[in-house]
């Protein structure tokens, strides 16, 4: 009788096995991160955009979260990619300020004792691509394979010509001038590939080649997707430029049709993770590495400044999470929350060990985007742009802001709740927030190095 209860039991046994080791899978979720460059804040739908349609990157935020605080690290992209490859505050190894482009400079780049993300995930066995553009050194030292990615298609630098026949340079040895880097061919891992088509077309057809690699071979992968769109030059076919026939100004028609073909991608990696069933288990991550620039017609919203300021308009960004089963659909989460928080959920789901002498500034998303705590995911947030002597905090909506020099420029004082555009300045009315704000800034900026490598603007390598 025994021996005939087991065997009918056995059916649900398996059933409870099966559903145990989903939930296995489940806590050690794809990854997959989709970042613009110089995007502005309301040039998605799901922040209002009207003009340009981004129908598959509001499925981000329509099947997940949006969130309306998302910031970044800096607002200038290599700072800002540096600190959310680490989940760290990038000025705690020297990284102040976009790289040089030098080839033979052993520590222009991202500190090699620092571990990126693909380096942390490594231990738990993800296999990790970056396609687009690094930024984080282009001394052999620093190149992606070295830094812990499986798979690079992209380029070194921090910009790049987007139509394929401008892309004329073999390599870096061949650039004598600046900003002809933008000019080289692309890299596929070590070796230059020749091109036939629209750059971002380019780079989406290799994030899904790796999606559908590793989802044959059934891996856990990240994916950091790192469009260079819709940075300058402001470059776009005329299968994207025909879409806008109402948009009269050529270069914010231009920077739409940019856009547009980012939003293109997004679609098919969207699909490619549901075609090869993956989509519930995968963690999906849209953002822009700072705020629109002045100089590609991008559009700030209500954000006072732009790319470079620490204002809002420099660090808050679009911003959008989903992974459908677990994050609630259609939320829209209000608080404040980093780029670098994006390595401190994976790293979480999968109960990675991190260096104690490095420890991650970011936090997990997942319990306060699930309900499970309602408090504030950061106490504080800190920014610093070194060259320029300039900081800010924020404190639970309440922000305290030198711009540029401290020395010539008092901190200003604003709250966020009623003054998202940043133009009340509260300081001569709470002397004692400021200065209670100014001693936490103080203490962070104590932990904290100067810049570690030559910047880019003081760039000459090329001169024979």
């Amino acid at each position: 009788m025994l021996n005939r209860l087991m065997f009918l039991m056995l059916p649900i046994l398996a059933l409870s096995c099966a559903k145990v080791s989903e939930q296995k899978t489940s806590k050690q979720p794809n990854l997959v991160v989709i970042m613009t460059d110089d995007m502005g804040y309301a040039d998605v739908g799901f922040n209002g955009c009207t003009d340009i349609p981004t129908p598959q990157i509001d499925k981000i935020a329509d099947q997940g979260v949006r969130f309306t605080q998302g910031y970044v690290t800096f607002p200038v992209c290599g700072p800002s990619r540096a600190g959310f490859l680490t989940g760290r505050y990038q000025d705690r190894f020297g990284f102040t300020t976009n790289p040089s482009i030098d080839p033979n400079n052993p520590i222009s780049g991202l500190p090699v004792e620092e571990e990126t993300m693909a380096q942390v995930l490594r231990k738990a066995n993800y296999k990790s691509a970056i396609v687009g553009k690094w930024h984080m050194g282009t001394h052999p030292n620093f190149h992606p394979l070295e830094r812990g990615f499986d798979y690079f298609y992209g380029f070194l630098s921090g910009g790049h010509n987007y139509l394929h026949d401008q892309l004329y340079l073999n390599d870096l040895s061949e650039v004598t001038k600046r900003w002809e880097w933008y000019r080289t061919k692309i890299i596929e891992n070590r070796t230059k590939v020749e091109t036939d088509d629209y750059l971002t077309d380019e780079l989406s057809d290799a994030a899904v080649e790796f999606i559908n690699e590793k989802v044959e071979k059934d891996q856990h992968f990240m994916l950091y997707l790192a469009y260079n769109a819709p940075h300058t030059p402001m470059q776009a076919t005329e299968k994207y430029l025909s879409r806008f026939p109402n948009i009269e100004d050529k270069k914010r028609k231009t920077y739409a049709a940019m856009v547009s073909a980012v939003d293109d991608g997004v679609g098919r990696v969207l699909n490619a993770l549901q075609e090869g069933g993956v989509d519930e288990n995968t963690i999906v991550v849209f953002l822009s590495d700072n705020g629109g620039a002045h100089n590609n017609a991008s559009d700030n919203g209500p954000l006072h400044g732009l790319k470079g300021d620490l204002f809002e308009g420099g660090i808050r960004v679009p911003f959008a999470m989903r992974w459908p089963g677990v994050i609630p659909a259609g939320q829209t989460y209000e608080k404040a929350i980093s780029s670098m928080d994006v390595m401190a959920t994976i790293v979480s789901q999968n109960n990675i060990s991190i260096n104690a002498e490095r420890p991650l500034d970011g936090v997990d998303l997942i319990p306060y985007l699930t309900g499970e705590t309602e408090e504030e995911p950061h106490d504080y947030l800190f920014w610093r742009k070194w060259e320029q002597n300039a900081m800010a905090i924020l404190h639970q909506n309440t922000k305290l802001v030198a711009n540029s020099d401290q020395n010539e420029n008092t901190p200003e004082l604003f709250n966020l709740n009623s003054d998202l555009g940043e133009q009340n300045n509260l300081r001569s009315s709470d002397e004692a927030t400021s200065e209670s704000l100014m001693k936490e800034w103080e203490g962070w900026n104590l932990q904290l190095k100067d810049r570690v490598f030559p910047t880019l603007g003081g760039d000459d390598w090329w001169v024979k």
